[in-house]
Order: structure tokens, then sequence, then C-alpha cells
């Protein structure tokens, strides 16, 4: 049996950022992407920033990619998206974990 290189994508590479992200957000993290970069460069105190930035718009590449997103950002903007309490959220999540 021959070992075969297993194919991996880091999620935080800015190119594999750009290339998944919807192309309507494309140009804003290009923009944001290039301050941080030279930023990050210039102070070393940058870099996390940049680590962050990078993981941010990761989450973002997830979801908006999900069907409905931008309908319920519109709609949270609005107020007249559906809403959720909190407390019953946690409350249903801690049960369904089995923590008390």
């Amino acid at each position: 049996m021959s070992a075969q290189p297993i194919a991996y994508e880091d999620p935080l590479d800015p190119e594999v950022i750009y290339r998944d992200l919807p192309e309507r957000e494309r140009a804003l993290f290009a923009r944001e992407y290039r301050e941080r970069a030279h930023a990050a460069a210039e102070h070393l105190s940058g870099y996390r920033d940049l680590k962050d930035f990078l993981h941010n718009w990761s989450l973002v590449v997830v979801a908006a990619n999900q069907p409905g997103y931008y309908e319920a950002v519109a709609e949270a903007a609005a107020g007249t998206g559906e809403t959720y309490s909190f407390t019953d959220e946690l409350i249903t999540e801690r049960a369904r974990r089995g923590v008390n």
C-alpha cells in the first residue's frame, strides 16, 4: 500500500477565504486584509490582529455560504426575523449535553 498525501486546505489561508467567499464579500475582505497584513508587517503586535481577522473571515465563509444567510441578516437588521430566547436556548443545550 502506498501512502497518498492528504489534501488539506488551511481555512485561514487568505487565498482560500477569498476564493470561497461570495462575490459580494470579496472586495471588503481584500481591502481589510491588505490593511491588516501591512500593519502586521510594520509591527509584530499586528500579527495577532491579522490572525483573528483571518479566523473571523473563515467563519464568514461558512455562514455566508449557507442558504438563506443574506435573507436572515436583512431580517435581523430590520428587526423582523424570528427571535429566540437566549436563556431558553441555553437551557435546551445544557439539557441536550446532560449538564446541570
